[in-house]
């Protein structure tokens, strides 16, 4: 259904930096990037890209959500160490959310544009 979803940033070198490491936890990689953005996507679909980092200075909105599938738990634990390592604010340690699914078990940060970031696997 969607191509690819806009993120606005305020520094673009500081955002790639967080999101390549970030990202990389979950199976996502920089698949393209120009003047003023860059896409992540999978590695094996370098022509495709479903989040775009683009330099701009309006704020997110604080109740925009983002939620990236993980391949397992230890994917999730990864992304939420690496993120806040990376400076990203904690809004929920990993751990099973059972108010969402059996098996929900996901992981919030906040980064530094303010943008709220979850990753989350649905497996035991």
């Amino acid at each position: 259904m969607l191509h690819h979803i806009s993120l606005p940033v305020s520094d673009m070198l500081r955002s790639t930096t967080f999101y390549d490491k970030v990202l990389s936890r979950l199976g996502y990689w920089r698949v393209s990037d120009g003047p003023g953005f860059a896409g992540y996507g999978l590695e094996q679909d370098k022509d495709k890209f479903a989040i775009k980092l683009q330099t701009q200075l309006n704020p997110p909105n604080s109740r925009f959500h983002l939620a990236f599938s993980a391949p397992d738990r230890d994917a999730v634990d990864a992304f939420h160490s690496t993120a806040i390592l990376m400076g990203a604010k904690d809004e929920g340690a990993p751990g099973t959310r059972p108010h969402y699914g059996d098996h929900y078990y996901a992981a919030f940060v906040v980064d530094h544009d303010g943008h709220r970031l979850e990753a989350v696997c649905n497996s035991t």
